[in-house]
């Protein structure tokens, strides 16, 4: 009896001893394979189901842990990288976020209208440095009825973003409504000179940019009457609110006499 007890706690001790080895053992391996792949980082997947096309928000998105050898570097691995984005392809529950699937999201105030990016080039001069919010008026120089004209094309266009490389102020991208955008792309392409001009700060509405064929609205002030300035074939729009009319009376020297029936001196 006494023998077969001890037995037991032979087989005991050695069995406890081979699982503390064996847990030394894996231990060590999994120690070498952590290693080898490295430290881990944190990448952003979808934690639901998002439409293509929709603001991105937190409760979208969750982290998943992957070995930085493996992480490519289209991962997202900074949470601010994805506000005021949107996906271009609908995600489901897991799916990694990439770089490559989304992009910022447009900042139109209209579904209906579109973003044109404008870059200064010889064609197209930027007066003055614009920010985004800034509202701009549109001068265009070019020919018509083979006359070199100069008008007012658009008015109050908000500017939707600002391009800058290396901080250098590079061009705007204009909120134009979509049925207007076929005539200022072909103003883009055709015309021989355009201005942009940083346009006053208005009351903080929406304005809906003029284009310069459409015939103004009731009570609203054209231009059409005005004197042209300049000589030869070539016509200047004023730009701006009607001017006074009181400048258009031309000056002369001769003063006209006080009284209509008084007659001119020497006359009888």
């Amino acid at each position: 009896m006494l023998e077969s007890k001890r037995r037991a706690i032979i087989f005991l001790t050695l069995s406890f001893l081979l699982a503390l080895l064996a847990g030394f053992l894996f231990l060590k391996k999994i120690q070498q394979i952590n290693a080898e792949l490295g430290e881990m980082v944190e990448i952003y997947v979808a934690s639901t189901d998002v439409a293509s096309r929709s603001l991105i928000q937190p409760d979208q998105v969750t982290t998943r842990q992957l070995p930085k050898k493996y992480a490519d570097d289209s991962y997202i691995t900074d949470k601010a990288s994805l506000k005021n984005k949107v996906t271009v392809v609908p995600l489901s529950e897991g799916d990694i976020i990439t770089t490559n699937i989304i992009k910022p999201a447009t900042i139109v105030r209209d579904q209906n209208n579109r973003l044109i990016t404008v870059y200064a080039s010889g064609r197209v001069i930027f007066d003055q440095q614009l920010e985004a919010l800034d509202r701009v008026d549109i001068i265009v120089s070019h020919e018509v009825n083979g006359k070199q004209v100069t008008e007012v094309f658009m008015k109050d266009v908000p500017v939707a973003m600002v391009a800058k490389v290396d901080d250098q102020f590079k061009g705007v991208a204009l909120e134009l409504p979509f049925e207007q955008v076929p005539s200022f792309i072909h103003q883009q392409h055709y015309a021989d000179l355009i201005r942009i001009l940083k346009a006053n700060v208005g009351k903080g509405e929406l304005g809906i940019p003029q284009p310069f064929d459409q015939p103004p609205q009731q009570g609203e002030e054209t231009s059409e009457q005005q004197p042209q300035s300049g000589t030869g074939d070539q016509a200047v729009t004023p730009v701006g609110d009607q001017a006074n009319p009181s400048v258009n009376v031309p000056v002369t020297d001769q003063q006209p006499p006080a009284n209509p029936d008084a007659k001119p001196e020497g006359q009888p």
